[in-house]
């Protein structure tokens, strides 16, 4: 657990720390969307795929009273 604590610090260091223009941001979005295309996470075949799992969870969720 202190591995964590200590790693979320240096990524909140480096937050504040650096700073990215937009280039370097779009940059960054662009070879994380390439690394999902790669791993095969998109595109979607079925955007809708799960939609009623999500649907039922989420009825679920907001059926239980909040006092529990």
């Amino acid at each position: 657990m202190k591995r964590n604590d200590d790693f979320q610090r240096f990524e909140k260091e480096i937050s504040r720390n650096e700073e990215l223009d937009m280039n370097k941001k779009f940059k960054i979005l662009e070879a994380l969307y390439q690394e999902a295309v790669d791993l095969g996470v998109f595109p979607l075949r079925d955007s809708l795929e799960g939609l009623e799992v999500d649907i039922h969870i989420a009825k679920v969720i907001n059926s239980v009273s909040k006092d529990t």
